[in-house]
């Protein structure tokens, strides 16, 4: 199989937003400065969706490509996915569920956990952390859980739904299901799917852009460089900007679907050699998993800290910013880099052995 040109930096800058977006709400509930006026520090939730639809462009394309081979094990398929998610996953809810409820009465500081702790358990354990940061709001270290739960939410279909499909039909039936399941999603009575944010069409998009590809029916797209440089233009809009919002969601969704899908096609299929090629960006973007899952643990130790310092009034606001911002990242990405060496990359290697 050819390999796709390298996405891990596109990983690190999708985290990064999340970083930003989680930055300033944290401190505002706990009295320090923070910045939230321009937009992009007001994306994170559209940077998960993108993760969503590179999810589901990756995972669908090696399905599809192993169906052509008649060589699709879904045993494989899923050791895989619980290799590379599980121990990470299950080691922030161990420490989330510890952190609350342990931890921070130890420390004299106030937070109220309003759910029965064993309903909590289960609710994170079977992977429906999206229903359960919604119910209660457990706090940040629990609650960014979420999109994960979607994503496993999203294997658990997406395996079993393909293996049956033939291989002549899978185009056919993702978008007719992706068209269903967009609209059903966004009628009224069904409010509860936009609660829980059940957006299995990010994903399955991602996947269909990827398949189109895979069947040549987006040779258009590449034909001249200004195609892809407008889509890429469009999607640093889209973060930058509030050129791209609108006020009514199933269009907010619709145009953040196909956008992203055309952006993660851009960056991954074009006839321009245009890639990025940085050592410590590959780095960063490889641990990219682990950034999104340290970091609010790293931000709560920062504001913790900062919180004393500022008693004392050494650093303006400008200052008293900037410093949240570079010791969180620096302390996330420690926390991810130490993770990743030390503790992931013993399931990574057993990963590999499941190609």
């Amino acid at each position: 199989m050819d390999r796709l040109p390298n996405l891990d930096p596109l990983r690190f800058f999708l985290a990064s937003l999340v970083i930003c977006f989680h930055t300033p709400q944290l401190c505002r509930n706990q009295g320090l400065p923070y910045f939230l006026d321009a937009p992009i520090f007001n994306r994170g939730t559209e940077a998960v969706y993108m993760f969503f639809v590179l999810s589901g462009f990756l995972i669908i394309r090696l399905i599809y490509r192993y169906k052509q081979r008649d060589d699709f094990s879904i045993r494989k398929f899923y050791i895989r996915r619980i290799l590379r998610i599980f121990p990470l996953y299950y080691l922030i809810v161990a420490f989330g569920f510890l952190f609350y409820w342990l931890i921070l009465p130890a420390l004299h500081i106030p937070f109220e956990n309003n759910y029965n702790l064993g309903e909590g358990v289960l609710l994170a354990t079977f992977f429906l952390p999206n229903v359960f940061s919604k119910l209660y709001m457990p706090g940040g270290i629990l609650e960014v859980l979420w999109s994960i739960g979607i994503e496993e939410q999203f294997y658990i279909i997406i395996a079993p739904l393909l293996y049956m499909i033939r291989k002549h039909k899978i185009v056919m039936i993702l978008v007719l299901l992706t068209v269903v399941y967009f609209i059903v999603y966004h009628l009224d009575g069904l409010e509860v799917l936009r609660r829980y944010k059940f957006v299995y069409f990010f994903l399955f998009s991602g996947g269909i852009i990827a398949i189109l590809e895979e069947k040549k029916y987006l040779e258009f797209l590449k034909r001249h460089w200004i195609t892809p440089l407008c889509i890429v233009v469009a999607t640093l809009l889209y973060f930058v900007t509030d050129i791209v919002q609108f006020e009514q969601l199933w269009l907010s969704n619709l145009t953040t679907m196909i956008l992203f899908g055309l952006f993660i096609h851009s960056l991954a299929h074009n006839n321009f050699g245009r890639t990025i090629n940085n050592r410590l960006l590959n780095h960063l973007g490889h641990i990219s998993y682990g950034i999104y899952m340290f970091h609010v643990i790293a931000l709560n130790v920062v504001v913790f800290f900062m919180l004393k310092i500022q008693k004392h009034e050494i650093f303006n606001t400008t200052i008293t910013i900037l410093l949240i911002y570079i010791l969180t990242f620096a302390l996330t990405i420690l926390l991810a880099h130490l993770s990743n060496k030390y503790f992931e990359s013993y399931f990574l290697k057993l990963k590999t052995k499941f190609r």
